[in-house]
């Protein structure tokens, strides 16, 4: 008889198969056990036919992996430890020694940071183009250019850009080449509801999906999706090289808040409407970003290519205001809390020097404010930006 410790973890029992329930079902695991040596030699992850450590896929892992291809209008998906590692991911896998990035000049800071920080060190340059001027971005492409971001929109102004005309000007400089240039869209704000990034053209569409597919600001991943097969293989094996996994309750949460999303993201997308019009209306706001609205850059952009908005608004103040002022609204705010990320259920702002986070001369001279519009009744945040605004007229 075997001693108790070896029965338990020895146990024979196997729960009787054919349960199945709404939720798809927590798989943690590093080791996978394997029924024979030749199993264990010829399994394989990286089509999904198989398990062969718990960094390569677990049910769980691949299940969220699928369904946000599907979200995507994508065939292959990865996913990363965070948003911003997926940016990462995406850099290591198509960039080497010798080669450069374009950003645009209005892209996620922390990219734009990593891209100064450990690619630079890596002999990896860069240079920032201005989004809305695909034009720009033709006298900017060189020969050593190899990867070409794009963002929509723009982060903290919210510029929507021309995507199609972006991604024409790389197609026509690709011509030729020995070594293509690939597109990666930065496509969390559109989160695969607002438009579908494969139909305007792009190469790769990475998410942060702390944001809108969690829902519930209580998780960090990210993912990365495309439709060629030789540009997964790239990013996967250079997924596995890096180690880079996500743990199973974090993939249960955002696998749990898929049903949702949709919802939440056109109740949050007609709320954001409602205030940010609101907004544009009141004294000392010199404009409103906001895709949707007339007159926000871009607009015309947004209406051709795409079919709603998310949860982003950023109003710049009349440049009389003080930042000392402009911080003072923001203490005002009651429901709206201070904190970075958006699209959770809790309404979120945060003031922001645009000038020290672009190359390029920002024309407002008035201190900006994002805000991240939650699920709270749409009155009720307008009457907290009501109160706030006082502070500016006291």
């Amino acid at each position: 008889m075997s001693k108790l410790s070896t029965q338990l973890i020895h146990h024979p029992y196997k729960p009787p198969a054919g349960f199945e329930a709404l939720p798809p079902a927590v798989h943690k695991a590093s080791t996978v056990i394997f029924p024979n040596v030749h199993a264990l030699r010829s399994q394989e992850w990286k089509d999904k036919s198989g398990y062969t450590y718990g960094l390569h896929g677990t049910p769980t892992t691949f299940t969220l992996e699928e369904r946000i291809a599907t979200i995507e209008g994508g065939r292959y998906c990865v996913l990363a430890p965070s948003g911003l590692s997926a940016v990462a991911l995406v850099d290591m896998a198509f960039l080497q020694q010798g080669d450069e990035v374009l950003l645009p000049d209005n892209a996620y800071g922390p990219g734009k940071a990593f891209a100064a920080g450990e690619l630079a060190g890596w002999g990896i340059s860069h240079r920032y183009y201005d989004a809305q001027n695909p034009t720009d971005l033709a006298a900017k492409v060189s020969p050593a250019t190899r990867l070409v971001w794009l963002e929509a929109p723009g982060s903290i102004t919210l510029e929507y850009p021309d995507i199609p005309a972006l991604v024409g000007v790389v197609r026509s400089a690709n011509v030729g080449r020995e070594r293509a240039m690939v597109t990666a869209l930065d496509n969390t704000w559109g989160a695969g509801i607002a438009f579908n990034a494969f139909d305007l053209g792009v190469d790769v569409s990475m998410q942060a999906l702390t944001k809108y597919p969690s829902g519930g600001a209580d998780v960090l991943m990210g993912s990365v999706v495309t439709n060629d097969e030789a540009l997964h293989q790239q990013v996967l094996m250079c997924h596995m090289r890096l180690g880079l996994g996500v743990g199973a309750n974090d993939a249960e949460l955002v696998l749990r808040g898929l049903p949702s999303m949709a919802l939440r993201y056109h109740a949050q997308d007609a709320t954001t409407r409602q205030l940010a019009t609101w907004m544009a209306q009141q004294p000392g706001v010199s404009q409103v970003f906001h895709p949707a609205l007339p007159g926000s850059p871009g607009h015309a952009n947004w209406q051709r290519d795409a079919a709603a908005a998310a949860c982003l608004f950023s109003v710049a103040f009349d440049e009389r205001f003080s930042q000392v002022q402009i911080d003072a609204f923001c203490d005002r705010l009651k429901l709206f809390k201070l904190g970075w990320s958006w699209a959770g259920p809790i309404s979120l702002c945060a003031p922001y020097n645009v000038s020290a986070i672009r190359t390029a001369p920002w024309p407002n001279r008035g201190g900006l404010v994002r805000f991240a519009v939650g699920l709270e009744a749409p009155d009720d945040l307008q009457a907290d930006l009501a109160q706030a605004l006082q502070v500016l007229n006291d």
